[in-house]
């Protein structure tokens, strides 16, 4: 008798082959035979009318604080998550000198937006060494699988110390020793190593992350250092994406060591042309294994009463008379004739909000989300596009729409991609098959990002709901949700719905998959505040043969392990 059989579902195997309908069996934590007739079992599900996908591979997450104190990985494993890969960025917690640790979470802090405090407060600093930080892990029972790279910035932290962030070239038996300790992580388990290259990337000081401007040799050494081991993944955020004087390195890299590269633009403006598309396909004809990783629409700052931004925060009406007020009264103080006059007439106190030529270029991509989120929309309605057909000034229309409806309305700024006020610079990107999309961000940007719904999204919005252009097929959204990441990361056990896979499952109520607007939460440890995002459609998801969670519910049910090390594909299926 099988553990569980999901019956007549609409299966999507993560291949991107055409949906069938089938049974799926499962027995202990895999997938033992899909088919008709497949008898009897201990738990059935109803599939009919619902679509089967394998459980989503979100590549780009930072739940490295959050992974050692919240075993529901929360919102990730809303949104139908059940592999996270974290210590993205070069941002990590491990290595770490004993005494140090408040240098690694005010990197986070700075770089994440995870508010440091419940950084502080939340981790138990049980480790010094890499390997030992994947044992800490191991203790914490979780609803999904977690993996993660050796950090750079942590690394150069251990071996130069203050150092580490400076322009302090290191020695070469510093970088040996840097290169040993990428070494050791990954050999105990770490999926592979990353790194920042971005000046945007700053601590909470407004100091670059270490690693930031570190040369070739540094980087070859570190890259060299994963050569031959039957796993390992460098990635990489660049400032540089496609320009000679990064990518002659990254593509000699690649050549010598053959190690798998992904690589994160963070220049805005990247987005907006076909560098994302034309550095695939190069890579591509040049047989070497560097995948540029998108998101499926422009990351974007969330502003808002609930949110850590908004154009007023820094008048000083609003900092005496609604900041230290709860999300509704802050609405209605705003909306009194008195504190909407003061504040209006005030200068803001950072510099760059005082400035009409930046407040007009920030009013022509901001946009009002709305109760269901719409993140394409044209320019007139646009903060800029509503206040001319109103006939009254962008920041009297942006202060009424905040103040209404409790204050629940956040409104979305793009950085970049959305200069011609359209996503299909995302759709040609998407369409490349090395083209990875992840970039959810899950577990960071607490205070003005709310991204970890992005796998929702992909379905919701470029399979189902997009009018503004082409959509793509829901089976060619799941394979890039599922075995195209899977597979970028040697995790060959996981994204398909065949036998002898792991039983990560999603069962899902396509048309009613909904994603709900973002609110904030006051749920971090020290009594940190987070927005997220919550859905609805998911009926069930399954980790390794057990239902976590159900209706949108947590079973309680935690099967999550942390992973070591890439996974081969099964040989045989196991006997029900």
């Amino acid at each position: 008798m099988h553990d569980l059989v999901i019956r007549h579902g609409l299966i999507l195997d993560g291949t991107g082959g055409p949906a069938f309908e089938a049974d799926i069996a499962v027995t202990g934590d895999r997938i033992v035979a899909i088919g008709p007739n497949l008898g009897p079992a201990r738990r059935e599900i109803d599939a009919r009318g619902l679509i089967v996908t394998p459980g989503w591979v979100d590549i780009h997450t930072h739940y490295d604080g959050q992974a050692t104190w919240d075993p529901v990985l929360a919102p990730s494993s809303w949104h139908g998550v059940t592999t996270a890969v974290m210590g993205n960025c070069g941002v990590g917690f491990a290595p770490v000198r004993p005494g140090k640790e408040q240098f690694l979470i005010e990197l986070m802090e700075g770089v994440e937006d995870i508010p440091g405090s419940a950084l502080a407060e939340g981790i138990d600093w049980r480790w010094e060494h890499f390997p030992e930080y994947l044992d800490a892990l191991e203790q914490m029972p979780r609803a999904i699988d977690v993996g993660t790279h050796v950090p750079h910035a942590a690394v150069r932290a251990y071996v130069l110390g203050e150092r580490c962030n400076t322009d302090y070239e290191p020695t070469p038996a510093e970088i040996k020793e840097m290169a040993a300790l990428v070494r050791e992580g990954v050999e105990a388990g770490a999926l592979g190593f990353s790194t920042s290259r971005t000046i945007r990337h700053k601590d909470v000081h407004g100091v670059l992350v270490p690693g930031t401007r570190a040369d070739a040799d540094e980087m070859f050494a570190i890259g060299h250092a994963m050569k031959g081991l039957p796993h390992g993944v460098f990635e990489m955020a660049s400032d540089d994406f496609g320009e000679p004087q990064e990518w002659d390195w990254v593509e000699a890299l690649a050549r010598a060591t053959g190690v798998p590269i992904t690589v994160v633009a963070a220049t805005p403006s990247t987005y907006d042309g076909d560098a994302i598309y034309n550095v695939a396909a190069a890579a591509e004809r040049e047989g070497l294994d560097i995948r540029p990783q998108i998101g499926g629409r422009p990351t974007g700052i969330l502003q808002g009463l609930q949110s850590n931004f908004n154009v007023f925060m820094a008048h000083p009406t609003f900092v005496r008379e609604i900041a230290p007020l709860p999300l509704a009264q802050k609405a209605a103080a705003m909306r009194r004739p008195d504190i909407r006059t003061a504040i209006l007439a005030e200068e803001s106190k950072i510099r760059s909000l005082r400035s009409p030529e930046y407040l007009a270029n920030m009013f022509e991509r901001l946009f009002p989300l709305g109760e269901n989120p719409d993140y394409e929309q044209e320019r007139a309605s646009s903060i800029a596009g509503r206040a001319e057909a109103a006939g009254v000034p962008a920041l009297e229309l942006l202060y009424d729409l905040m103040a209404a409806d409790e204050g629940l309305e956040l409104f979305y700024q793009p950085f970049g991609g959305y200069q011609g006020y359209s996503f299909e610079p995302f759709r040609k990107n998407i369409t490349h098959p090395n083209v990875l999309v992840s970039l959810s961000d899950g577990g960071a940007h607490c205070g003005f990002i709310a991204d970890a719904g992005m796998q929702t999204f992909m379905l919701t919005y470029w399979a189902r709901d997009r009018k503004r252009g082409e959509g793509f097929d829901l089976p060619f959204i799941v394979r890039k949700l599922t075995s195209d990441t899977a597979a970028a990361y040697g995790l060959r056990d996981r994204g398909l719905l065949k036998p002898g896979y792991l039983a990560d499952i999603n069962v899902i109520d396509f048309d009613a998959l909904r994603l709900h607007r973002p609110e904030a939460l006051q749920d971090l440890p020290a009594g940190g505040v987070r927005l997220v995002q919550r859905v609805d459609g998911y009926r069930f998801t399954i980790k390794s043969g057990r239902v976590t969670f159900e209706n949108g519910a947590h079973t309680g049910e935690l099967p999550g392990v942390v992973l070591r090390g890439g996974k081969g594909a099964p040989l045989q299926v196991p006997n029900p």
